[in-house]
């Protein structure tokens, strides 16, 4: 059937093979130190489906491009937004920020999904403060991701070039810094509350 060659169901699959070949090789006694490692392999391993995919990545793309529109704005650039197109204007000279797909800050969201899991099943004690700190691992990634297109367009004032290849991935590198430090802030936070 066309449902068992779905690429979750086949993620799923490695995944339980996965925990039957652990379980099999240790035994249960070994199950209680590594049934977390093993579900954090299963779930972060697999592959999101290409339709929730689309949808998130739109959703993304979107608050990316108006956050980043909003805070120009707000630092007193002269700035238009079209779709997902920034302009920013200098001297009355256009220049165009196209916030893509691969901008709308999806990986950066997954990797603060699965830092935040891991982080909460390490440093919290209880319940309520894990949840918290893996729930406050999108607002962290989609602010950053807002900060990091308004960069660019910033960036891309002083040389186009700046908000294409390989300095635009380098821009995305440095942003991941500030925020692995607001996520810390926010452990911080959670652990003294």
């Amino acid at each position: 059937p066309a449902t068992l060659q779905h690429h979750i169901t086949r993620g799923f699959a490695v995944g339980s093979t996965f925990f039957g070949l652990v379980l099999l090789v240790t035994g249960w006694a070994w199950m209680k130190w590594l049934w977390f490692p093993i579900c954090y392999v299963i779930a972060f391993g697999q592959t999101i489906s290409e339709r929730f995919l689309s949808i998130v990545t739109y959703k993304l793309q979107d608050i990316s491009a108006k956050g980043a529109y909003i805070l120009l704005g707000l630092v007193g650039m002269d700035v238009d937004l079209t779709g997902h197109v920034l302009t920013v204007f200098q001297d009355g000279n256009p220049h165009q920020l196209n916030v893509a797909e691969a901008c709308s800050g999806m990986r950066m969201l997954v990797a603060f999904m699965a830092l935040g899991v891991a982080m909460a099943y390490v440093s919290l004690p209880t319940l309520w403060q894990r949840v918290t700190l893996v729930v406050m691992g999108v607002p962290v990634a989609v602010f950053v991701n807002v900060l990091r297109v308004a960069s660019l367009g910033v960036l891309s004032l002083v040389d186009s070039e700046f908000a294409a290849g390989e300095f635009h991935h380098f821009i995305g590198l440095v942003w991941l810094v500030p925020a692995f430090l607001l996520y810390l802030l926010v452990l911080w936070i959670l652990t003294n509350l």
